[in-house]
């Protein structure tokens, strides 16, 4: 009876999130009828006229749509690629420092942006990348020209991924780093008697006791492909780089509160979120294979 007590507590306790969750997350979904009607505000999902597929038939016959599809997968798959690497490397750099005070300095500055949003960090960049910026100013010194790197189609993605990273490598460090902890040092003190050096114990012992964790980060980031950062790039873009910056998110948005297109919003949404959910399932699964990662 007790333990039956304690486990109604840990149900109740749960009640508040869950209803959060159906009122926020569950019920909206019923809204993707739309996708298949010719919304009109005024008649409601009830009374609008039913036009079946024609909402995503005109979605594939647009222009654009090659071009926002190319630029989110673009984008997603160089933030996933340098979101990998860029955090592995520091981690193997920091996991090498002696300093404790130092190492603890340093993980807080880096770890500081993964808590900003991007609403202030695209003002800071906006500041930063503009015509009389501290990066143009420090460019003239050495005698360049200055660069729109925000009004720029060739530099725009650059802009996009490298700020993507510098936000959260800290926190994806944090993974890493907990990995690394749980290498048996008696392999390393080993190693050293046998007389190996530090780049022999690197390239022999640490790397390999990352590339569980690595395998696992890589196989589930597979779910983010079409996700490309909706806030970042709202924030950071304009008319000009549409064409390297457009992705399905800022489209949707554009054309559904914008453009009140509401039909062909959902319909675009709608689709990637069954691409999204077919990728992740699939990532798990690969996931559960090669790295014995399971939720369920």
């Amino acid at each position: 009876m007790r333990n039956r007590a304690s486990i109604w507590n840990y149900h109740i306790m749960l009640l508040p999130g869950i209803l959060l969750l159906v009122a926020f997350s569950v019920i909206p979904m019923f809204g993707i009828v739309i996708a298949f009607q010719d919304f009109q505000p005024t008649l409601g999902i009830f009374h609008s006229e039913w036009v079946g597929w024609e909402n995503f038939a005109y979605m594939f016959s647009l222009p654009d749509s090659r071009l926002i599809l190319g630029n989110t997968l673009t984008i997603a798959l160089l933030k996933i690629i340098a979101g990998l690497a860029v955090p592995f490397v520091f981690a193997l750099m920091f996991h090498e420092v002696a300093n404790v005070k130092f190492k603890r300095t340093i993980q807080t500055i880096v770890y500081l942006p993964h808590f900003m949003s991007w609403v202030i960090l695209s003002g800071v960049l906006i500041n930063l990348l503009s015509l009389d910026g501290i990066v143009n100013q420090m460019i003239g010194w050495f005698g360049g020209d200055p660069i729109m790197f925000l009004q720029s189609n060739h530099w725009f993605r650059v802009v996009v991924v490298s700020s993507d990273v510098w936000k959260e490598f800290g926190f994806n460090t944090i993974i890493y780093i907990a990995a690394l902890t749980s290498i048996n040092t008696n392999l390393y003190e080993a190693a050293a008697i046998d007389g190996a050096n530090r780049f022999q114990r690197l390239t022999n012992i640490t790397i390999p006791g990352l590339m569980t964790t690595v395998i696992l980060l890589a196989t589930l980031s597979l779910g983010n492909v079409l996700n490309a950062g909706f806030e970042q790039i709202l924030n950071l873009y304009n008319p000009i780089v549409y064409e390297s910056g457009d992705i399905i998110d800022t489209y949707v948005y554009r054309s559904g509160l914008l453009e009140i297109q509401y039909g062909l919003a959902t319909a675009v949404g709608l689709l990637k979120s069954v691409v999204s959910f077919i990728l992740i399932a699939a990532s798990y699964g690969l996931a559960a294979r090669f790295a014995n990662y399971r939720i369920f």
